[in-house]
């Protein structure tokens, strides 16, 4: 499908899109598919690097990713159907594993990831909540990247508006322009922010576990806001179910921060507390060795001179009797 796409507030008047990059032996190759796979790569390759600090071997990394990527998928397919079903009929199985013709929910994939990895860890005897903040940056960047893929396909935007920053879209569904929110946008600068703060405060963590809580509050914040923009909202009953979860991610993961950071700073104030309490007994002992050594001393010096003295003595008797 070729959109027409333009941000007249902006200066960028209209170009075209294809969501269709190449053809091979018949079958389409899409950006989304392109721009999709580069993000689990870039999320991957930050994974590793990640895992030396937390020390996780190459291998569990590897491990882990292939077992996420797998699940998450199936996780993001299975919770689009689930919230689909009244706007989309699935007359086969096949209709319900097509992913290739769209349909993939984050949250979905992120729920679906977290019980993997979890599992993963639980087998591997890794610490879980070391292998969240591992990977969840990575995942932070990979969606920021992959909301490009929606741009491709002139999906996931916003309600109407005049904004300076609005984006036009035309195309098969759209014969007129019309200007709405370019929210896949929104996300995507949003969690870039995201990733490069919780990237410039990983190594300052205070416990395991505490950039997986940051990532799930920073984004379930921004998408909290954003999914309410959105035209293309999956629902359950009234409600906007990705906008349920957001904002659930956002109070939990915010509450989660401040109790555990709470116990993090006792903690190290016991623990210095405790040093210092060590470091005056090592004081004492010391001098306490030094008061000993220097009685020690002190006894040795009456003793020598006590010694001293009846030969000190002898020899003025001696003087007396040569005289």
């Amino acid at each position: 499908m070729t959109s027409i796409i333009s941000f007249p507030g902006l200066g960028i008047g209209e170009f075209s899109v294809n969501s269709v990059a190449f053809s091979i032996f018949g079958h389409s190759v899409t950006w989304y598919g392109i721009i999709v796979t580069s993000a689990i790569v870039v999320g991957f390759l930050y994974a590793l690097y990640r895992s030396k600090f937390e020390g996780i071997t190459n291998d569990d990394v590897l491990d882990e990713a292939i077992y996420l990527i797998i699940f998450s998928i199936i996780g993001a397919r299975l919770y689009y159907v689930v919230t689909s079903l009244d706007k989309i009929k699935y007359d086969s199985f096949y209709d319900v594993i097509a992913i290739w013709n769209g349909g993939l929910a984050i949250y979905g994939g992120v729920i679906a990831g977290a019980i993997t990895t979890f599992v993963v860890a639980k087998i591997k005897k890794i610490k879980f909540t070391k292998m969240f903040d591992m990977i969840s940056p990575g995942l932070m960047l990979g969606q920021a990247i992959g909301r490009w893929g929606n741009f491709m396909n002139a999906e996931a935007f916003g309600g109407e508006t005049t904004l300076p920053w609005r984006m036009g879209i035309q195309n098969i569904y759209h014969i007129d322009t019309i200007y709405v929110h370019p929210t896949f946008l929104y996300e995507s600068l949003w969690n870039l922010i995201g990733f490069f703060i919780i990237n410039a405060l990983y190594k300052k963590k205070r416990f395991d576990g505490q950039i997986f809580l940051m990532y799930a509050t920073w984004y379930g914040f921004g998408r909290m806001f954003i999914e309410g923009l959105r035209t293309d909202s999956l629902y359950v009953g009234q409600f906007r179910i990705s906008q349920l979860v957001a904002a659930a991610s956002f109070i939990a993961g915010l509450i989660l921060l401040i109790v555990f950071s709470r116990r993090a700073s006792v903690k190290t104030a016991a623990g210095a507390a405790a040093n210092l309490s060590e470091s005056a007994q090592l004081d004492a002992d010391i001098l306490n060795a030094d008061t000993v050594n220097d009685t020690k001393a002190d006894g040795n010096n009456s003793i020598d001179a006590v010694k001293a003295s009846p030969e000190a003595e002898k020899d003025k008797d001696n003087d007396k009797e040569n005289k």
